[in-house]
């Protein structure tokens, strides 16, 4: 009987042994590998539906922390931002609410909808129109009357109900990009691929900053791609961000405009690399 033990022992050691000199199956392992991914997904949310903890407005003409009017309010887990208590005159106060952490190497999302009517008194090019800011000075470095901070942009626009009016541009203020190899020659540039969304409906937008390479998504498809921001040594503002002769935008601050019309966000999350 002990001899039987030791030798189904030694069969069973075998099996295992011979089982795990097998050759790797790399079609399994990619497909773990992507499980583990999916399954480690490190997405936070950055907007906690409740309030405007972790993030500060600042809009121009106002002191950093100012909330004019209630341009920001939250509501049902909605982020909105509202032009109801500036009167008749929208008188340029463009403004950004500001996440409160400096960001390098990371992807972004939310999901908003334009609503309602432009702001009395906006220029006409505020019709439907917002953006994501990022890779941004400071906001605590903004002077009172800065419009708009040293970034890039995620532009976003809102169709008309006829006209083709493309999300996804870049617009780039105090600093340059390259698209395609070539440096950026206007303020903005066009997406790649063309898609306007009219109506109220929701879209999602995604950025993804990883290593100077910079995609552009809008509802889960890539619209365009650039790399190796830098700041532009003849813009004084941005001047002052070029240390040592090196002018690579390396990181900065997000956030999300308030450019006279009407919008709403919501799911807003960030993925850091």
């Amino acid at each position: 009987m002990r001899f039987l033990n030791k030798t189904y022992a030694f069969l069973v050691l075998s099996i295992l042994i011979s089982c795990g000199q097998k050759q790797p199956d790399h079609k399994k392992d990619i497909a773990l590998n992507s499980l583990e991914k999916a399954v480690n997904n490190d997405w936070i949310a950055i907007f906690n539906g409740q309030n405007l903890e972790g993030w500060t407005m600042k809009i121009n003409g106002l002191p950093l922390g100012e909330n004019f009017g209630d341009t920001f309010s939250v509501e049902n887990g909605i982020l909105s931002i509202r032009y109801d208590n500036y009167g008749d005159n929208f008188d340029n106060r463009f403004g950004g609410l500001y996440f409160d952490k400096k960001l390098t190497n990371y992807r972004f999302r939310a999901e908003y909808r334009f609503v309602g009517e432009t702001a009395p008194g906006a220029p006409e090019w505020g019709y439907r129109d917002s953006g994501i800011q990022f890779h941004s000075q400071p906001p605590a470095t903004l002077k009172l009357t800065d419009a708009f901070p040293i970034c890039l942009e995620y532009n976003l626009h809102g169709g008309n109900g006829a006209d083709e009016r493309p999300v996804g541009a870049i617009c780039a203020n105090g600093m340059f990009v390259e698209v395609d190899g070539e440096k950026n020659s206007s303020y903005c540039t066009p997406p790649k691929v063309s898609r306007t969304f009219h109506g109220d409906q929701w879209v999602t937008l995604e950025i993804d900053i990883k290593d100077g390479e910079i995609t552009h998504f809008v509802n889960g498809e890539e619209i365009l791609k650039y790399s190796n921001p830098t700041y532009n040594p003849e813009h004084e503002t941005a001047n002052e961000f070029i240390i040592n002769g090196d002018s690579a935008v390396k990181g900065g601050y997000l956030s999300i405009q308030s450019n006279s019309h009407p919008i709403d966000f919501r799911k807003i999350e960030l993925l850091e690399y």
